[in-house]
Order: C-alpha cells, then structure tokens, then sequence
C-alpha cells in the first residue's frame, strides 16, 4: 500500500494506506448493515427521536 503523506487539505487520513484501509471497513459496515436482517426504523421515527433528543439537550452547557 501506498505510504506517501496526503495533504490534510485534501484529506482526513495521513497516507494514502489509511484511506484504502478506512473505505474498506465503512463499505464492510454499510454491507453489513444492508444484509441485516434487523428490523428497521423508519425515517421518520428515527427523525422524531433525534428532535426529542436535541430539545432535551438544548440550553444545557456542553463539557
């Protein structure tokens, strides 16, 4: 694999070894994820519940 340093402008990853190595495991999660046979929740409960999350939390100072 490649080794040569990546400009941080242009990338979160040091060498171009740690993008190939990142993409990978994201693409195996997302595969993962598709083959599941975990229920699913819809959009908009998911959406309903991170509102409810974020109006708990609003006001509150962060650490």
């Amino acid at each position: 694999m490649d080794s040569n340093p990546l400009d941080p402008c242009v990338s979160q990853f040091e060498t171009q070894a740690q993008a190939i190595s990142y993409e990978q495991w994201f693409c195996d999660k997302v595969q993962a994820a598709i083959d599941s046979d975990k229920a699913r929740l819809p959009h908009d409960q998911v959406m309903a519940e991170m509102w409810a999350a974020i109006d708990r939390h609003q006001g509150k100072k962060v650490a």
